[in-house]
């Protein structure tokens, strides 16, 4: 666990860091929120790779190119409580924020991504919560992507809990600007950062159009 946040999270609550036995404390249940979103993930990416091979085997195509997954950085965790005005505490972790365990489904065509997330979706022991669609309605910068907020029940040796994951699903042109406008945007001292955005949505235009056109061909040769 970063240094960071534990600093946070003493500090709001006024905690001297060399409390030892109330320090320790935090650690061990910070960990223990951190092995649940762990295994949300897994719950997650077991169910893509079960539907993967299903569909490689029962439709002889698998949509799913790659499946990526991370948990949120303690430091991350931290900033993103502090900007959204709530208490660094573990419980406006655990109830406040919606991404902490997130998943990234890479497809091949933009109907594949609304197959996967259907079938995905149409589990009984999944919960839908918010769905935001990047692909029909883009951001203002060209970022396209296709995200969905679910909750997954984790089976523990006492308990059966519903975890939130961040599901995205994009296709592989635009995994590829995604990346790349993610490490443009952190750069520091970027020059004439108005040209450099609009450069980035005019590359964001031309990708759409190319996975536009890419599905207009799959379905001329009939392979969707």
């Amino acid at each position: 666990m970063e240094r960071e946040l534990r600093q946070a999270f003493l500090a709001q609550v006024n905690i001297p860091e060399d409390t030892g036995k109330i320090f320790a404390e935090f650690a061990h249940q910070f960990e223990e929120l951190m092995m649940i979103y762990q295994c949300a993930i897994q719950e997650v990416t077991t169910k893509l790779d079960v539907l993967s091979h299903e569909m490689s085997v029962r439709r002889n195509r698998n949509p799913i190119e790659t499946v990526k997954y991370r948990i949120k950085k303690p430091k991350s965790i931290a900033e993103k409580l502090h900007r959204n005005g709530l208490p660094i505490t573990l419980e406006a972790v655990s109830t406040k924020l919606n991404d902490v365990a997130g998943v990234r489904v890479i497809c091949s065509f933009i109907d594949d991504i609304y197959t996967v997330a259907n079938m995905l979706t149409s589990q009984d022991d999944i919960r839908l919560l918010a769905v935001k669609d990047y692909i029909k309605n883009p951001k203002e910068n060209g970022y396209r992507s296709y995200h969905m907020i679910i909750e997954i029940p984790v089976f523990f040796s006492d308990k059966k809990q519903y975890v939130k994951v961040e599901v995205q699903i994009r296709t592989i042109a635009m995994d590829f600007w995604a990346s790349l406008e993610h490490q443009v945007k952190y750069k520091k001292d970027v020059p004439n950062p108005e040209e450099i955005q609009a450069r980035l949505k005019k590359c964001a235009d031309v990708i759409a159009a190319t996975d536009n056109e890419m599905q207009n061909i799959a379905q001329y040769i009939d392979i969707l």
